[in-house]
């Protein structure tokens, strides 16, 4: 039989695994074996083609590993110091042992959508009328693997058709202009053929697909990327506006905007309908009934809890004082003996540290995470490796134990406005320097959190600086730092050397806090973009490797 059936049957495999009995993945296929002309000769089999395109994205995010990027970034070490997360910490990432590599699966992705593409004119979807709706969810998904692609390995092929097996693949990369103008076309293209605005349009079993909004946030992040250093190296400032540019279209939409303080954690926990696709979230995979994200993260002291993302001390230094000044300011009032008050209320939100209190009900506690505490005790392997926990995305009135009922729906958030609104101040801050515009839109983060707005009258670097740390604060583990510090050709500097935990010790009612040396990390400059398998080398030489490997 043909490709596509081979195609067809991945995608339905992965549905099975992943699908959720009330949402548009739930597509049920029980035909057994379908020739390509069946596929698109059914409006059903059509359809579902399409909806198994989303897989992709599911896949993606799937956290059940309780491996996370942040983790091969100053933010965070993971407890379990066998898991493959550290081949990219200490020296060994490299074409024969990898880590997220997604290359060939990425492009059987891309593939897929570019099947749906052509196939779906002269298909028997009906009315008619949905086919330009449909296939502009295809460019979508296209441009959001492609981009995906791009952010890893940098020139990547562009593939805007379904290559045969039988073709000669061995083509040689893109340009990185010629990246950013298809995954930016393809956007373009999404946002003009989906009639769905943004994700409170759908109807509740169609939730997690595109929408004009979607397209416009992957717009943004794209041509953020592609005007920063990385890219962007003689600083080409019409990069930058242009970036600035995409962002505005989706803020001029007026549709999405910042949830309350008090809102604000709902924002990952989908279990309440009435916070499903809130209106901060722009673009989120499907929400599944889950706990892993409990289980392999809570504080060891709690039951199920495995504590595998340990924020590191040089992410808790970057989280200011509730007066808005960093913690290196002599004039801050930062106390190292009692170093978490005061403190953003960020801090508290997204790390447990001593003392915060964990959990709700009659399991609440205070967390201790001193030496010998409930929650860093030797004995335990999955004891904390830097004295903190990661709080951010947990649901704390739910099970932490693995075999307990997963009562919480949960997406990956894949696109908040808050980083649109960071996206908008970044991009105009390096086209035309600090104006009221770009101190407006930190202003609503900041202000959401509780923070006060930052100074007024800063310089463009000086602002640069403030923007790349409320970003590295409000959106931390959420993947950006990883990237983003590649992107601005940071590496070297911030990846490559300590990073740094607080050891705690107790003695009577007496808390000493001391940093130190979790462990030195290595970045060389190969590290700014993945290894290509050399097996995929082996099999596409004209593709080169990246420099360095």
């Amino acid at each position: 039989m043909k490709k596509i059936k081979q195609i067809f049957a991945v995608c339905l495999s992965l549905l099975l695994l992943i699908g959720c009995k009330k949402d548009f993945l739930s597509f049920d296929f029980n035909e057994g074996p379908v020739s390509e002309e069946d596929v698109w000769s059914s409006d059903r089999l059509a359809r579902g083609f399409l909806n198994s395109c989303y897989s992709g994205l599911q896949a993606r995010y799937d956290l059940s590993s309780g491996a996370m990027l942040s983790m091969a970034s100053d933010e965070a070490v993971c407890s379990n110091l066998s898991n493959s997360v550290n081949i990219i910490n200490n020296g060994t990432w490299g074409p024969l042992r990898s880590f997220d590599d997604r290359y060939s699966t990425l492009y059987g992705d891309v593939r897929a959508t570019n099947i749906f593409l052509e196939k779906a004119p002269g298909s028997f979807i009906f009315p008619v009328s949905d086919i330009p709706k449909l296939r502009g969810e295809a460019f979508f998904l296209r441009a959001f693997f492609h981009f995906e692609l791009f952010r890893r390995y940098g020139r990547i092929v562009v593939a805007t058709r379904s290559f045969k097996p039988e073709e000669n693949l061995n083509i040689p990369r893109n340009t990185i202009e010629e990246v950013v103008k298809q995954i930016s076309d393809d956007c373009d293209s999404a946002a003009n053929l989906i009639d769905v605005a943004w994700s409170r349009d759908w109807d509740n079993a169609n939730k997690g697909r595109a929408t004009q909004a979607a397209a416009l946030a992957l717009k943004s992040r794209v041509l953020l990327y592609a005007a920063s250093p990385l890219y962007n190296p003689t600083n080409d400032v019409t990069k930058w506006q242009a970036a600035a540019d995409a962002a505005k279209a989706l803020i001029d939409m007026n549709k999405h905007g910042l949830l309350s303080s008090t809102d604000f954690l709902k924002l990952w926990d989908f279990s309440n309908g009435a916070t499903q696709y809130n209106k901060e979230v722009i673009f989120a995979t499907v929400a599944t009934n889950t706990n892993s994200i409990e289980s392999n993260n809570a504080p060891i002291g709690f039951t199920g809890g495995l504590g595998r993302t340990n924020p590191t001390q040089n992410l808790v230094d970057a989280f200011e004082m509730s007066n808005g000044k960093l913690i290196s300011d002599p004039t801050s009032g930062y106390n190292p003996s009692n170093p978490y008050a005061g403190r953003d209320p960020r801090l508290n939100r997204f790390i447990v540290y001593n003392g915060a209190t964990f959990k709700t009900g009659s399991l609440s506690r205070a967390v201790e995470t001193f030496e010998g505490g409930k929650d860093n005790l030797t004995i335990n392997v999955n004891s904390t490796k830097t004295g903190y926990y990661m709080r951010k995305f947990l649901s704390e009135g739910a099970s932490f134990n693995v075999t307990g009922p997963a009562s919480i729906r949960r997406p990956w958030v894949i696109f908040r406005y808050a980083e649109i609104l960071l996206n908008y101040a970044e991009a105009l801050n390096e086209a035309n320097g600090n104006s009221p515009e770009v101190e407006d839109a930190v202003k609503q983060v900041r202000t959401r959190a509780g923070m006060p707005a930052l100074p007024a009258g800063l310089s463009q670097s000086e602002m640069r600086e403030r923007i790349r740390n409320e970003r590295r604060v409000e959106l931390c583990f959420e993947e950006h730092r990883f990237f983003d510090v590649r992107r601005w050709k940071m590496g070297e500097t911030i990846f490559n050397g300590p990073v740094r935990g607080m050891k705690i010790t107790k003695n009577g009612a007496v808390l000493t806090y001391e940093p130190f040396v979790v462990e030195n990390r290595i970045f060389e400059p190969k590290n700014y973009l993945y290894p290509l398998l050399q097996s995929e080398v082996n099999k596409a030489p004209e593709i080169q490797q990246n420099p360095g490997y």
